[in-house]
């Protein structure tokens, strides 16, 4: 079969098994089995799908997903979230739409040891949405806040979405995560900034100022954030100081996590286990999909798919720049009916030969990929985060979440002009580290 007809057909039968609630992973390994059979034949098609389960089961790079995964659900189970929260509350209850801005902060902190947004949107709304709404927050505000937050749980390092491209791409996790922490941060601020636009616009959104006396001392509230002081500066600064690779600082912010945890008294055995298995679920869900990615980009190779997508961008006779924004305008339209892992997964193997012929960092190309995955969670119709929040607030109607988290849409575009026209806020500290 010819490939003009070969490709479409592969994706057509993709999409449609994922249409009928196929999981991602097998989907898109039926799809590449049948696709490569098309081209080598059905006996050596098997075959190589046989060797390449086992190598990706066999890398040792892999082992980082997991580790990474447990080193989060440590640190949730321990209860670090409420006092991340609650540490920040202290600081800026004391300003106009300050429970707010905790909520947003907290979410940053969180993401530092957690690598998910989901779990970081799921967590964080848990904690600071009864309060948000007992304080008088509109439901507005209060979920599109949380919503956008947990967005930052996968561009403040460790992140899982950080970790699959760097696996699929070969491009140094390391400086993918200390690329993060910059954007991350202004992400932040660009948050906190967006909420105070939109409590200027519309006043009744945020309660006025609280009397209320806060009676934390400086050494209580350090005793709600040191656990994620300790596990950040021992993961990350450790990465960055050449101390650990990747994998090694997520088994020591594993180990890190737990015994935090245990030290505080607040994991017991049955916590541990309740760890370990949504450790062994989560990795083997994300295993699966991974898998069945390099199934998918073994086919497209094949198919010679990047290289007439390349020429044809190339045709274009676009510059770098603006074929990197042509790329981000392709990520927002497959947000529309696409999660982050299967965007991720999906357009990786395409996009990212393009980049490469043209001489484009790999590093500053992966923290604008995640940036873009990152409006996905927050955009109709698919918004996973908003529905995550609308499983919390269930008296609040999905379009509220939605109009409450369009605002941050917003302070997100501005930072992927922000990125894309100053390509050193993510270079500037992979560059120190070398």
């Amino acid at each position: 079969m010819e490939t003009g007809l070969l490709v479409p057909l592969v994706f057509a039968l993709l999409f449609g098994a994922l249409f009928l609630g196929a999981h991602l992973g097998l989907a898109m390994s039926g799809a590449a089995v049948f696709g490569t059979a098309m081209i080598i034949g059905p006996d050596a098609a098997l075959s190589l799908a046989g060797i390449s389960v086992f190598e990706s089961a066999q890398s040792f790079d892999l082992a980082v997903i997991p580790l990474f995964v447990l080193m989060g659900d440590f640190a949730a189970r321990s209860g670090i979230s409420s006092d991340l929260y609650a540490a920040f509350n202290v600081w800026l209850r004391r300003s106009r739409a300050g429970l707010a801005h905790a909520s947003i902060s907290a979410c940053a902190a969180f993401g530092a040891v957690c690598g998910s947004s989901l779990a970081t949107a799921a967590t964080m709304g848990r904690v600071a949405l009864p309060e948000m709404r007992r304080f008088g927050y509109s439901d507005r505000l209060a979920t599109g806040a949380i919503a956008a937050g947990g967005t930052i749980g996968i561009l403040i390092p460790p992140s899982v979405i950080m970790l699959i491209y760097g696996i699929l791409t070969e491009t140094s996790i390391g400086d993918l995560f200390i690329a993060g922490v910059v954007p991350g941060l202004l992400l932040t601020l660009f948050f906190m900034i967006t909420v105070l636009v939109v409590v200027r616009i519309n006043p009744s959104s945020a309660p006025q100022l609280s009397d209320e006396e806060e009676h934390d001392t400086d050494s209580a509230i350090f005793g709600k954030i040191w656990s994620t002081v300790v596990l950040f500066v021992l993961v990350i600064g450790g990465i960055y100081a050449g101390i650990f690779t990747p994998t090694e600082a997520a088994g020591i912010g594993a180990v890190g996590a737990l015994a935090i945890g245990a030290a505080m008294r607040r994991l017991g055995l049955s916590d541990i286990l309740h760890c370990l298995i949504d450790t062994v679920q989560t990795t083997a869900m994300i295993f699966l999909i991974l898998i069945g990615a390099i199934l998918f980009s073994g086919f497209l190779s094949l198919s010679g798919t990047p290289a007439l997508l390349g020429g044809w961008i190339v045709g274009l006779d676009l510059s770098p720049t603006m074929t990197v924004v042509l790329i981000i305008g392709i990520y927002i339209l497959l947000g529309a009916f696409l999660d982050t892992m299967a965007m991720i997964i999906l357009s990786i193997p395409i996009f990212f030969p393009i980049v490469s012929g043209m001489g484009l960092d790999p590093v500053w190309f992966g923290i604008i990929v995640v940036i873009s995955v990152e409006l996905a969670l927050i955009t109709p119709p698919m918004g996973i985060n908003v529905f995550v929040i609308r499983g919390l607030a269930s008296d609040v109607s999905l379009a509220q979440v939605f109009l409450g988290v369009l605002p941050f849409c917003g302070a997100l575009i501005a930072l992927i002009a922000l990125v894309v026209a100053v390509p050193e806020i993510v270079t500037v500290l992979p560059m120190l580290g070398r």
